[in-house]
């Protein structure tokens, strides 16, 4: 079915639910930096440094292997800094709502893969983490996808390109999909549909960075901006889910981002490095202490607001 404009419709809903559950769909087949550089790059305040992270979370799973990350990844065309996802660190910074559009449809099968061999479209992972309002992860969260195909047309016969999933323990989800095509009125986006268990639904949808049709479509928040990077032939795209769900940090639980293995390497311009990765430069190795997309001057001996030696 070839989409219409799907923001003026009678069918739409409210972006944010009640307090009500899903209805259980069938167990099938099984996410700126113009103003973040100062003139002395030693001299970063905190707000530039958030507005130049990047929360590098959780990329697809490789095969016989574990959760691949997104800073391993071929920067993305555009070479733009993104607006970071929502942000941990802070309390009350939830997922921002958007309406469902016409093209929902219940009962998806549950599947974290929404692609067979040869569907055509360029491919794509989604990967991130669900968090609630303390920055703890939310395990078993229902995250509930659905899109257009290449050609822009959702399947409103069947269940292409639909699928539910929950998260695991440590909140993580991962979506095997394909980069869904354009129709009119609309940029390039991804529906979903979050849930923390018993609690109230959270119907938002994804965007890609670097689309022309980001600066016409009325609906378009860059708070929901995807972080998104070639791969091959493919895209890799990250983002952090924070829902309305009241949490109470433990004493040695402090809100933090999922720990990850140090990548290792020696520093270099253009990556995106998360809280604890460790590199060398000059010789020396260094522990990054705040996530953020690297840049020319940013180098460790000269902003130790990110960086410390050991």
């Amino acid at each position: 079915m070839t989409p219409q404009m799907d923001n003026a419709t009678p069918h739409e809903r409210n972006a944010s639910d009640g307090p009500r559950a899903f209805h259980e769909p069938h167990a099938s087949d099984e996410a700126i930096a113009s103003d973040t550089a100062s003139a002395d790059p030693r001299r970063i305040s905190r707000k530039g440094l958030l507005k130049a992270a990047i929360v590098a979370g959780a990329a697809p799973l490789l095969a016989g292997g574990g959760v691949a990350l997104a800073r391993d990844a071929a920067p993305s065309d555009g070479g733009a800094l993104l607006a970071p996802t929502p942000q941990c660190d802070d309390g009350d910074d939830t997922t921002p709502p958007q309406m469902e559009g016409p093209y929902f449809k219940p009962d998806s099968p549950r599947r974290t893969s929404l692609v067979t061999p040869g569907t055509p479209g360029v491919p794509l992972t989604v990967s991130g983490y669900v968090f609630g309002r303390a920055c703890r992860p939310v395990s078993g969260a229902l995250l509930d996808f659905w899109q257009a195909d290449t050609n822009g047309s959702y399947d409103m016969a069947q269940y292409a390109f639909r699928g539910h999933q929950f998260t695991g323990a440590d909140g993580a989800f991962s979506l095997t999909t394909i980069v869904p095509g354009l129709y009119p009125g609309r940029t390039r986006h991804i529906h979903v549909k979050a849930q923390a268990p018993g609690g109230r639904i959270l119907t938002t949808q994804l965007y890609f960075p670097g689309e022309p049709r980001n600066n016409t479509d009325a609906l378009f928040d860059p708070r929901l901006l995807m972080n998104v990077r070639s791969v091959g032939n493919g895209r890799q795209g990250t983002f952090d889910f924070v829902l309305d769900v009241a949490q109470t940090p433990g004493p040695s639980d402090p809100p933090t981002d999922p720990p990850t293995d140090p990548p290792g390497g020696t520093w270099a311009p253009g990556t995106s490095y998360r809280a604890g990765d460790r590199v060398t430069y000059g010789g020396v190795a260094y522990r990054c202490r705040q996530a953020h997309q690297s840049l020319t001057g940013w180098e460790p001996p000269n902003v130790p607001a990110l960086w410390e030696r050991g």
